[in-house]
């Protein structure tokens, strides 16, 4: 009796503390999207992961990377190229061999719906959050299109085993979810985001040179991406993880047309035009926060060769004043950021700018030269910007630390390739579908602003669909662009374009 009762014990204290984990499990924002993914096989959205494969198949599929452009190709970039770690035993330092060496990718520039960056201000933060699973779920599944005139899926692809979200706003909105849709899913997929890499990058660069005083970080990213906050949360988080004792002041610069810019959206850069338009959307003269100051006009040093600026002047004052290269917004935001913080009481120097949006590593060479010129610029003959920069500033790239992490979820899950051939790069781009018919489409073949931002999360409506990278739906400059900036990329997408 003594036995059964001790049993009976045991068990019943077994039973309460299940009940206490269960009690203790947080609660999960299952969207209609995770719904349609995880348990409605009759949607277009199904995942199927019950098919998934297990683990000793796994380490041989390929790595899913998708920013809302062509711009997270700086990501896939720094990726293919990293050395960071010792590729035998996994320590860090390099080893001449490239860490993801043997390694295939599938890339999806979800161009058709971008710039994610002001879906939220357009009151559609939900429906950004939709995309970002959706594009998660075309790299874990299994088909695509081969043209945008197919009604369905013909194209056959292999599942991914790792997610990169290459894109800061989709990251900001979009990591909880996934995040949220791969631990119910069972499937054992990781994701993971460029947001915390860029911060841990920040303050990597702080303890190394064993600064304790105050500093301000700049974060210069999408509307979007500033507007969720979390770069600034994620900042004053890892200050507390890494006890860093100074005073750390973020200073936010929300980059309005910039990633647009680069990769040549209309409304902000049109390079046929030689005159002002009235579809530009761009920043314009004015005295708002978010303007270009005529006052700075010396300071921005903007390139007018080229129609890089669009223009008219009435008795020798401006009356119409647009942006028209993707280097004169980066002069544009780069000089708001540092008169934003000049004109802040804790004028503490910046030690870094992170590069919160992937297309910003584009224009480099530029944020770097106008850096120069703002340390060089004085006006009465004293120096106004040169007190704001730190000796050893930099500009950082989330992109080294998103390999890095990367890298090391794949070895802790024992899910490296080990190939001795190079890998593969996949890359695919969304373009409208075709039932959404002509007047939803502007005279580029885009989606207009009015049906791009008047959709609806939880629907089984297919407005976009992902197509191979090619020449009919990659503009040419952004391809000169590519070329250039990302070349080994650019190496193994090139014979399939």
């Amino acid at each position: 009796m003594k036995r059964f009762i001790s049993c009976l014990l045991v068990a019943t204290a077994v039973l309460l503390t299940a009940a206490s984990c269960e009690d203790e499990k947080p609660n999960v924002d299952i969207t209609p999207i995770m719904d349609k993914a995880l348990n409605q096989s009759s949607s277009i959205w199904y995942a199927d992961f019950g098919s998934f494969p297990q683990k000793y198949d796994r380490s041989q599929l390929p790595i899913g990377v998708f920013d809302s452009g062509t711009g997270g190709l700086t990501v896939l970039e720094v990726i293919l190229a990293a050395d960071y770690l010792d590729n035998i035993e996994g320590d860090a330092g390099p080893d001449g061999i490239p860490d993801f060496h043997g390694e295939d990718f599938q890339y999806l520039a979800d161009q058709a719906n971008m710039p994610y960056g002001t879906y939220s201000s357009e009151g559609k933060a939900d429906y950004l959050r939709e995309l970002a699973v959706k594009d998660a779920l075309f790299l874990l599944g299994e088909k695509y299109y081969l043209m945008p005139t197919d009604k369905t899926a013909k194209g056959e692809k292999k599942r991914c085993k790792i997610i990169v979200i290459a894109c800061n706003t989709a990251t900001a909105y979009g990591l909880g979810d996934i995040k949220n849709l791969l631990e119910l899913s069972g499937s054992g997929v990781r994701v993971i985001g460029v947001i915390n890499a860029g911060v841990n990058a920040a303050f990597e660069d702080i303890q190394a040179s064993r600064e304790r005083d105050s500093l301000s970080i700049g974060v210069m990213a999408t509307i979007g991406t500033i507007d969720s906050d979390a770069y600034r949360r994620t900042i004053l988080q890892v200050k507390k993880e890494r006890n860093y004792p100074g005073f750390v002041q973020v200073v936010n610069q929300k980059g309005a047309g910039f990633a647009e810019a680069v990769d040549l959206e209309s409304d902000y850069v049109d390079l046929s035009l030689t005159s002002p338009r009235d579809s530009y959307r761009g920043p314009s003269l004015g005295e708002g926060e978010s303007d270009i100051k005529e006052e700075l006009l010396p300071v921005y040093n903007f390139c007018f060769a080229n129609n890089g600026v669009l223009y008219k002047k009435e008795n020798g004052k401006y009356t119409q004043f647009q942006l028209n290269s993707a280097a004169n917004y980066a002069r544009f935001h780069l000089v708001s950021l540092f008169e934003k913080l000049r004109q802040t009481k804790e004028q503490a120097p910046l030690k870094s700018i992170i590069l919160g949006c992937t297309h910003y590593p584009f224009l480099l060479d530029t944020l770097k030269q106008t850096l120069q010129e703002l340390k060089e610029y004085k006006k009465n003959g004293m120096y106004v910007y040169a007190p704001l920069i730190s000796d050893d500033f930099k500009f950082i790239d989330p992109a080294v630390f998103t390999a890095i992490e990367c890298c090391k979820a794949l070895r802790e899950d024992k899910l490296m390739a080990l190939r001795t051939r190079n890998g593969n790069v996949e890359a695919y781009i969304s373009v409208p579908y075709y039932k959404v018919g002509s007047k939803n489409l502007e005279k580029d073949g885009g989606l207009t602003r009015e049906f791009k931002y008047g959709r609806f999360p939880g629907t089984e409506e297919i407005t976009t669909v992902p197509v191979p990278f090619s020449k009919d739906n990659l503009n040419p400059d952004n391809l000169k662009r590519i070329q250039k900036l990302v070349p080994y990329t650019y190496e193994k997408i090139k014979e399939k374009l």
